[in-house]
């Protein structure tokens, strides 16, 4: 069965975003990139929320054919175009294409369904809104949390609505050279 994996920066207090989705204190660098995508080139779906996608949509597709394009950029990018991309949103409804399938309804019965089809890991990245929805549902296998040495005091909390006394278990912690620390925790059954 494939795993349904939360990639997300969070500041040491527990939020995803400032109080109006700010994320410019996340802290992102090649060290990050590269062990991220390690992880991700193996993945063959990626999960967003509606606002999260469409930021992406908006980057992703043509970020390689920039002329200043990092290694970064050339490497996601062309990741993103391989993979089959999964938004839960109820206003895309019916916008279905090629590599993109909405979910608008039946959302638990949905993900488990994709979680048993053939394939590689399932990535979500961020998308605090769809996140929680999953937490709440108890979908979620694995969570790799990029914590930022930083207080936002305020803001889009990362744990919402979860499902009650959601077990994990530490899987491995990688402090990189910036002070973030990502935690890996995989949901106990």
């Amino acid at each position: 069965m494939r795993k349904l994996v939360l990639f997300v920066h969070t500041s040491l207090d527990g939020f995803v975003g400032g109080p109006n989705g700010e994320m410019d204190w996340i802290h992102v660098d090649d060290e990050i990139f590269d062990y991220v995508g390690d992880y991700t080139d193996k993945a063959d779906t990626a999960l967003y929320g509606r606002a999260t996608f469409e930021m992406m949509e908006n980057y992703w597709p043509t970020a390689a054919d920039e002329p200043d394009a990092s290694k970064h950029d050339i490497r996601h990018s062309k990741w993103y175009n391989q993979v089959m991309k999964v938004v839960i949103s109820e206003t895309m409804r019916g916008r279905d294409s090629n590599k993109t399938k909405i979910i608008s309804e039946n959302i638990a019965a949905q993900i488990n369904e994709l979680k048993r089809q053939e394939g590689n890991d399932i990535i979500m990245f961020g998308s605090p809104g769809a996140a929680h929805s999953l937490m709440a549902l108890n979908l979620i296998d694995e969570y790799w949390l990029f914590v930022n040495p930083i207080l936002l005091k305020y803001g889009i909390p990362l744990f919402k609505n979860v499902a009650s006394r959601t077990r994990l278990k530490l899987v491995n912690n990688v402090t990189f050279s910036s002070g973030v620390v990502c935690l890996r925790y995989e949901r106990l059954a």
